[in-house]
């Protein structure tokens, strides 16, 4: 049988059962990304974001956020609120987490967006594909902005034809690529076309040895050392592409906040056009097209696809104060050229068609990326 394995699987520390006055400042991913600056912007505030895992607690840095959701486990008859894992609970803070004031308690990089929990992956153990598929129908019906996975392993039917429909109706959907511990290569769905395929970085801005490489990676985010919400309310450390994914997700909800109108491709593009180039000139195997800037995101001219290059800083001419900076393989000729952004209209279908309304699109290449001096 198939299954799905989390990707901060037998990395993840016990959640710590105090500590709310000091997790803002264990929280480095916050300096390193500029996330005050980002959130003077927008703080994704309208945004809808799915986590299909293993449930997500109610914390009291995050229940303001939390939406009732669902239990797709066969036999299930929860709403995704609850969790005994600690991996969902983790990667929803990450996403949005409000915490509890100015300093006290996690704080995600969309504190204002809302998301919709989906178990999919019994506590402790894993998942079968058609228990994501299942989530992530859930969530398109939900008619969420963003799908944030963060598990790999195998495929099905099913799952890429949940994932073409969830594609098909304009959501953007990110994915963790996978850790060297487990995998050896981008994992699923992680490779499938248009999902964002995310690696990790360390604190230095640096590749994270943990993370896997490949020609699908599209972007890549703080992955060491994360630390975030837990269930019982305590809190949990964890090193890991999940935790990358999570981040790049709270993005893309900030992004479809300040620009609601932007169509989920269009919505990759400019987290593309915006990143912070590391590692050779161009897309690389080890960070895609780069780091994500949030604040560039949030601000840059980023022309649609195919008007012409984007701008190679953002408009205040600075980005981050810091340095720059888990199923079978997808087909390896979409290597360099294919940005893992959203598939216009194209549904990978497994026994059937799917017609499904979506946004208009624009289709082209995409500009270069930014790059760092």
């Amino acid at each position: 049988m198939q299954t799905l394995s989390a990707s901060l699987a037998g990395i993840q520390e016990k959640p710590t059962l105090d500590g709310a006055d000091r997790i803002r400042s264990d929280q480095w991913h916050l300096r390193y990304l500029e996330v005050e600056k980002a959130h003077k912007l927008n703080q994704g505030e309208g945004s809808v974001v799915a986590v299909p895992d293993t449930g997500v607690f109610p914390h009291s840095d995050l229940r303001n956020n939390l939406l009732p959701g669902a239990d797709v486990i066969p036999g299930g008859e929860g709403d995704g609120r609850q969790d005994r894992d600690s991996h969902g609970t983790a990667m929803a803070g990450l996403i949005a987490a409000h915490g509890r004031g100015a300093t006290i308690g996690a704080l995600g990089v969309a504190p204002k967006a809302k998301i919709l929990p989906i178990f999919c992956t019994p506590a402790h153990g894993v998942g079968h594909p058609d228990a994501l598929a299942d989530a992530i129908d859930v969530a398109v019906d939900g008619g969420v902005d963003v799908i944030s996975i963060s598990s790999v392993g195998g495929t099905s039917p099913k799952l890429i034809r949940a994932l073409g429909a969830a594609i098909a109706a304009d959501t953007v959907v990110v994915a963790g690529v996978g850790n060297k511990t487990s995998d050896s290569r981008v994992g699923y769905p992680a490779s499938h076309p248009g999902v964002i395929a995310v690696a990790g970085i360390d604190q230095k801005g640096n590749h994270d040895p943990i993370s896997v490489t490949g020609p699908e990676i599209t972007l890549a985010a703080p992955a060491a050392d994360l630390y975030s919400t837990s269930y019982d309310g305590g809190y949990s450390r964890g090193t890991g592409t999940s935790g990358a994914a999570a981040i790049v997700a709270g993005a893309a909800a900030l992004v479809r906040a300040k620009y609601p109108y932007l169509p989920a491709d269009e919505v990759a593009h400019r987290l593309t056009a915006t990143a912070i180039d590391k590692g050779p000139p161009g897309r690389d195997d080890q960070y895609g097209y780069g780091v994500i800037d949030l604040v560039a995101a949030l601000t840059a001219d980023v022309p649609p696809r195919g008007f012409g290059p984007a701008p190679t800083a953002a408009p205040d001419g600075t980005g981050p104060t810091t340095a720059a900076a888990d199923g079978p393989q997808a087909d390896g000729g979409r290597a360099a050229t294919v940005r893992g952004l959203v598939t216009l209209g194209v549904l990978v279908a497994a026994g059937g068609a799917w017609a499904l309304l979506i946004r208009r699109r624009r289709r082209s290449d995409d500009p270069p990326p930014r790059v760092t001096h």
